[in-house]
């Protein structure tokens, strides 16, 4: 049980660690944009009818930062560092079941005006207790041309 005490301590410390890293190197707020909660009873929503809406959730800190280009490929990335602190109150007050839930049913994420794709997210994690998120981001065609 000491054990088990003492990796959530240092799983705590490496979350606060995260949040006082990410503030100080620049840390930002971007959007996160995920689907509305449907209205019960709407027919027209249950037809496909109506226009699915959209929230936008705030991420903060965050640092965000260019990818190094992989060989071959000219598709500019990015990469976003996400506080977990941010990720847990998100998770929570939207009622998703995990982090890897909110990130694969997000529809992008908004960065000084351009929404751009989730390719991938990924979390590091300490004793069990992740600390920061990693969220590769993709470019819309359209702006990177």
């Amino acid at each position: 049980m000491a054990d088990l005490d003492m990796r959530l301590a240092r799983g705590g410390a490496a979350v606060r660690a995260a949040d006082v890293l990410l503030r100080s190197v620049g840390g930002r707020a971007v959007l996160l944009r995920v689907p509305a909660p449907g209205v019960a009873g709407d027919a027209s929503g249950e037809l496909g009818l109506a226009v699915p809406g959209f929230e936008d959730m705030e991420l903060a800190p965050v640092v965000y930062r260019r990818v190094r280009a992989r060989v071959g490929t000219k598709a500019t990335r990015w990469e976003l560092l996400v506080s977990a602190t941010a990720v847990r109150g998100l998770v929570g007050s939207l009622g998703y079941s995990a982090a890897s839930v909110l990130f694969a049913t997000a529809y992008g994420v908004l960065v000084d005006g351009v929404l751009m794709e989730v390719e991938s997210a990924t979390e590091s994690e300490l004793g069990g207790v992740p600390y920061v998120y990693r969220l590769v981001l993709r470019v819309p065609a359209a702006v990177a041309i």
